[in-house]
């Protein structure tokens, strides 16, 4: 058993704990500021799951969140079952590619004080809300000791999916010129699929993109399967075998993600009407999310992000690059 295990690529699976007013407030509706969650609710739904299923993964975990007493309770249910904790920004503001190295930094700090006090487990890894990224956010990571990051969406959909955020958004033209940036640049398509070693001034870390599926660089996270579902299962469950398909034969080692509403349905939070897939009942989601998770751990050895960091560390030196200047490749039409 264990001998075949180990004939498998190793996979990462990660959930970005993004609370209902983070969805909220990057749709432009003033009510995010009350900081409506439904984490109480949707944390169990989801540690259920993973149980039934025997399987550990990263949550990324937001410091307002961590920070508020009301949330507290369900995020020291993710470290009680052997969860790992990674860093998500305090604010959750995906235009973080605009900061500064000293606001970057601070946001880290924050955000991991209030992850340790409401967990006990202190965050290594980090992901940019938004899959944000910039050299500034790179350098304050290094400089404050984080092991990974797992802010890289290599597809050319990011700017597709800002658009569909555009359209209907309560957004006034300043705020989409500050969110011009959310989920991407054509060019972010043209990074690698596998793992690498950025270069600060700091020193190196590593980068674990968010997988896409291999030559084609679209995604084939849990959101859009399910997404797909809702015209066909069979669809959406060859896509899926597609995509683990294609990972094999390109020997990369999958970092899939998952998302809170991958799990909740139309009345868990219907705010979020506007969200793809939030139409869909609970109970079809998590039948879908139990098919996936029993697909993937049959195709791929699948640990938390920290023991797939660990074991690519292991095997030796990664690829190494430059972080590109914030929206250079995009404005020079070029191709990181």
């Amino acid at each position: 058993m264990a001998d075949n295990k180990r004939k498998k690529l190793t996979a990462s699976l990660s959930l970005d704990l993004d609370n209902l007013w983070s969805y909220m407030k990057v749709h432009g509706d003033e009510n995010w500021e009350k900081y409506p969650t439904y984490l109480p609710a949707a944390v169990p739904i989801v540690l259920d799951l993973l149980a039934r299923h025997d399987q550990k993964i990263t949550f990324f975990i937001v410091g307002a969140d961590a920070a508020r007493e009301g949330n507290r309770d369900a995020l020291r249910l993710i470290a009680e079952a052997g969860h790992e904790v990674g860093n998500h920004s305090f604010n959750h503001e995906p235009w973080m590619q605009s900061y500064g190295e000293a606001e970057v930094a601070d946001e880290l700090r924050r955000a991991a004080e209030a992850i340790e006090s409401a967990t006990g487990l202190r965050p290594t890894g980090f992901r940019g809300p938004g899959f944000s990224n910039s050299p500034a956010m790179l350098a304050a990571l290094r400089a404050m000791g984080y092991e990974f990051d797992a802010s890289i969406l290599p597809s050319v959909l990011g700017p597709l999916a800002r658009l569909y955020y555009f359209w209907g958004a309560k957004l006034n033209r300043g705020e989409k010129e500050t969110r011009g940036d959310l989920f991407g640049h054509v060019s972010d398509g043209f990074r690698p699929l596998k793992p690498f070693d950025w270069q600060t001034p700091h020193g190196r870390i590593m980068e674990i993109p968010v997988s896409t599926i291999p030559v084609f660089r679209v995604p084939f996270h849990l959101s859009y399967l399910l997404w797909l579902s809702r015209f066909s299962e069979a669809l959406a469950l060859a896509y899926m075998k597609f995509a683990f398909a294609m990972c094999r034969l390109r020997r990369v080692e999958p970092s899939f993600l998952l998302h809170p509403l991958d799990f909740l349905g139309a009345d868990d939070a219907p705010e979020l009407a506007f969200f793809p897939g939030m139409d869909m009942p609970r109970e079809r989601k998590l039948a879908f999310a139990g098919k996936f998770l029993t697909a993937f751990q049959r195709n791929f050895d699948v640990v938390p992000m920290g023991e797939h960091h660990r074991r690519l560390r292991e095997r030796g030196s990664l690829k190494v690059l430059e972080p590109p200047p914030v929206n250079s490749a995009a404005a020079a039409g070029t191709m990181s």
